[in-house]
């Protein structure tokens, strides 16, 4: 095993998590997030298409890591964030609206609407008490705190927090927080003895390493994401707004474009090309 392995590149993330042999990795970690001290919430989950619809992919790159749909008919959106791209808040509240308004078709009624939930798992800190690994928003009356209803459910697991708190896992989500913050291999060891779901992850992982052309993908994927969050901060040390805009866009459209080129040369298919770098298939198709 590959101890090295970044297990919150989303490249890596979809395949552990979002596929369907891998169901039952995806829905110990959903339960874990749902319900971490009680009865689970959920017995199966259907994974859907990642994309939201056509006209909004190119304008707001809106792809989604990991879209499912619940045995109880919730709809659950997972997405990982290597770095802060800021607006994180009102970037969740449009993917769950678009997720939420989407369910009804003509003919259908408002109380056909399911519950929608959104779990951002963050490689960074975003909100402001620094105990708090772990936090939920949903819609509540402001002074009784009585809760409108179930269908807003927005997740924030901030595993910069976990790993500065450096306390032994005691719940079932802690585990997975310790799995997905590259903890060293004999804790994690020691976690995959207690959680069998945590240990057909570390399985899975070492059957994707023994696959040259998926752990190739990873690595152009895991350079396109550090060639992005260099732009990042190089953007901010020029400390103009402008900057940061364009040095985001310049820096993920060049890493992006160098590993396309390079994955037409060696003749891979298009869809794997679209995985690996998140451009269209008509971008791609232009730079060849």
């Amino acid at each position: 095993m590959d101890w090295n392995l970044n297990r919150i590149n989303d490249y890596l993330f979809k395949w552990v998590f979002g596929r369907p042999e891998n169901k039952e990795i995806l829905l110990s970690f959903l339960n874990s997030v749902l319900s971490p001290n009680g009865q689970d919430e959920l017995a199966d989950i259907t994974l859907a298409e990642r994309e939201l619809d056509p006209e909004h992919i190119h304008d707001k790159l809106s792809r989604l890591d990991i879209l499912g749909k619940g045995n109880d008919g919730s709809i659950i959106n997972i997405e990982v964030q290597i770095a802060n791209q800021y607006d994180i808040d009102k970037r969740t509240l449009y993917y769950w609206a678009k997720l939420y308004q989407g369910q009804l078709q003509k003919g259908q009624r408002y109380k056909d609407l399911s519950r929608t939930i959104t779990v951002n798992v963050l490689n960074f800190g975003f909100l402001p008490d620094s105990q708090k690994y772990h936090s939920m928003f949903s819609l509540y009356e402001a002074h009784s705190g009585y809760r409108l209803n179930r269908d807003l459910e927005i997740h924030f697991l901030e595993l910069s927090k976990w790993k500065a708190l450096s306390v032994k896992p005691k719940t079932r989500l802690d585990k997975w927080l310790m799995y997905l913050s590259n903890t060293n291999p004999q804790e994690m060891e020691e976690i995959a003895m207690s959680e069998p779901a945590i240990r057909k992850a570390l399985t899975a992982e070492e059957i994707f390493l023994k696959q040259d052309k998926e752990r190739y993908l990873y690595e152009m994927r895991e350079k396109a994401l550090l060639d992005h969050v260099s732009a990042i901060e190089g953007a901010k040390e020029e400390g103009v707004a402008e900057g940061i805009a364009k040095g985001i866009a310049e820096g993920k459209a060049q890493a992006n474009n160098e590993i396309a080129l390079k994955l037409l040369k060696m003749k891979l298919p298009l869809s794997d090309i679209v995985k690996a770098t998140g451009l269209t298939e008509e971008e791609i198709s232009k730079l060849h």
